[in-house]
């Protein structure tokens, strides 16, 4: 039977990146045969990386079958999995995210949860020396999810240990890590084929705060205007995506990577109250700009309150 590899539902590079990092280790190395799938369509920069290093695009799956041998990687948060998740036969989570709790597995089974920037560094922790094997494509898979994640290492999430993996990997690789992360973030950038809803849709999981649930979406870029000149269609579709995907409000943090800050959309007094409690904002608008938030999983996520 082959092992499914995937992450979470809004695929980014990370979760784009590291299904078809491991899924090379378990089959070359493990000799586990394995297939890197996604749950959702791959964002711009994920696209570019994956053409970059000369993949396709894996097989978008809609759900899991009963019994069906499967790997999570970058989440273990059962609302960005299948829904029936629970049913399938999952032999090991891989992830840098806090502990959600909601899966069930038929048995025990081998997780990896690590304070680090990005899943990708945790694999090449696992692999051990058998990374060494890893093909040059492998290696600017793992390198384009350091440089996600880690947003050039401009995030507080990065650790030492990415940074110092990174470096490693552009040696090897001859590359120059600015130039290639602004090719990079230049793709990400690039949002202008998208719909209101896609965009705020595209980097999105969902959370709940004191029965009051958030699709909390942050769109990272080096061009925020591109973004803000659709502020007004923006919130107009906020209400129509927050009632189809069963959420009171979607929150969107444009994350500016080279200014360091993001500026969150405020539709109504809800978000206001979020915005003025969770992060000590005054709000005057229908925006407000955050000085150095940059990382959802360490600055929004656990500072949010109604």
């Amino acid at each position: 039977m082959t092992i499914k590899v995937f992450g979470h539902k809004s695929p980014d590079t990370d979760s784009t990146g590291s299904p078809l990092i491991w899924a090379w280790y378990l089959s070359e190395v493990r000799k586990q045969p394995a297939e890197a799938v996604l749950l959702g369509k791959p964002n711009t920069e994920a696209a570019f990386v994956l053409k970059k290093w000369g993949y396709e695009q894996p097989a978008i799956i809609s759900g899991v079958s009963e019994g069906e041998q499967v790997v999570i990687v970058d989440t273990n948060n059962p609302a960005e999995l299948p829904d029936a998740i629970n049913d399938a036969d999952i032999l090991q989570i891989i992830d840098h995210h806090k502990l959600t709790g909601g899966i069930e597995t038929k048995a025990p089974i081998d997780i990896t949860i690590k304070p680090l920037a990005c899943t990708a560094t945790i694999m090449h922790n696992l692999m051990g020396d058998n990374a060494a094997q890893m093909p040059e494509g492998i290696k600017g898979l793992m390198l384009s999810c350091i440089l996600s994640d880690t947003l050039e290492f401009r995030s507080p999430t990065t650790t030492d240990q990415d940074k110092a993996l990174a470096e490693e990997l552009a040696k090897d690789l001859g590359l120059d890590i600015p130039a290639y992360a602004s090719e990079m973030f230049e793709a990400k950038s690039d949002v202008s084929a998208f719909s209101d809803a896609e965009l705020l849709r595209m980097d999105s999981k969902e959370y709940e705060v004191d029965g009051t649930k958030f699709r909390v979406s942050v769109l990272e870029t080096t061009a925020p205007k591109i973004v803000l000149d659709r502020k007004a269609s923006l919130i107009d579709s906020m209400k129509t995506v927050a009632a189809e995907d069963g959420v009171d409000q979607v929150l969107l943090f444009v994350v500016d990577i080279l200014a360091e800050e993001a500026t969150l959309l405020v539709p109504n007094d809800l978000v206001k109250t979020v915005a003025e409690k969770s992060f000590g904002a005054s709000v005057s608008g229908d925006t407000v700009v955050l000085p150095g938030v940059m990382s959802r999983k360490k600055q929004i996520i656990p500072n949010l309150k109604v």
